[in-house]
């Protein structure tokens, strides 16, 4: 999931602004978020049932034989990825996970964070790219088949930087195998962050939408052909990004649906 990331649809003064914040922000976004990053990644994996994947059998629960046959393929396009939280979440229940991301910096942290685990670029491995740009339907740098089929595709905490959220429901439908669930994790309407002055927020001026309601996300999904099984749940009491002396409190919420 992107941590608390960003990608938007057409290459805008928003797009710009989003590349360079998240890019300087790479290198200390697990340390200044580590808290909140854990708190959403422990929800994740508390309802991943609910999420509605047929998953991959949890490694540790397999014998020394079963391990010898071949384990379901169960595809994650973790998009928007950041430093990976998404991935970290579902890679007990996935056999791979692909980030895409608009930043370089992301994809590198992504990247290294997952060679420093001991996990193998076949099963977790970020790249650079927009899917999301209203003038290139088909991105070249995403277009081989390992960038379809997905079981799942996931934005964490992106959706509310994209310019067009209704185009990036579309396109990561697109990604998805039929019966693949679309699962975003984003915030419940909200007022805007402050940007300048003294509360102000670096990451606000690449906000784009002051949060989603449960009406908008469905339609976004069902425009996008991902109705089928809608859900849409609010998370325990929301989280707490600290930045610095400041914190900003936000509900989160869970949205899933696959695609017809």
């Amino acid at each position: 999931m992107s941590d608390h990331t960003h990608k938007h649809h057409s290459h805008s003064h928003t797009t710009d602004q989003n590349h360079s914040h998240w890019n300087e922000a790479a290198s200390t976004y697990n340390s200044k978020f580590a808290k909140t990053i854990q708190q959403i990644i422990d929800e994740i994996q508390k309802y991943h049932e609910w999420i509605g994947v047929d998953w991959a059998e949890d490694s540790d629960s397999e014998t020394e034989d079963s391990s010898a046959s071949p384990k379901k393929t169960v595809r994650l396009l973790d998009y928007a990825c950041g430093t990976g939280l998404v991935s970290r979440a579902l890679a007990p229940y996935v056999t791979q996970s692909i980030g895409v991301d608009l930043t370089e910096g992301m994809v590198k942290e992504y990247n290294t964070s997952a060679r420093n685990q001991g996990i193998p670029e076949t099963e977790m491995v970020a790249v650079q790219g927009n899917l999301i740009d209203a003038n290139k339907p088909n991105p070249p740098e995403l277009a081989e088949k390992q960038f379809y089929n997905f079981d799942i595709a996931a934005v964490g905490l992106g959706f509310h930087h994209f310019d067009d959220p209704g185009l990036a429901a579309k396109r990561l439908a697109e990604r998805l195998k039929k019966g693949g669930v679309l699962f975003i994790v984003d915030f419940l309407p909200h007022q805007h962050f402050p940007t300048d002055g003294e509360h102000g927020h670096k990451a606000a001026k690449t906000v784009t939408h002051m949060g989603f309601s449960q009406e908008e996300v469905k339609k976004m999904f069902e425009d996008a052909g991902v109705g089928a099984e809608f859900d849409y749940k609010v998370i325990g009491k929301g989280v707490v990004f600290e930045d610095g002396e400041k914190k900003l409190e936000r509900s989160v919420f869970f949205a899933k649906g696959a695609k017809l």
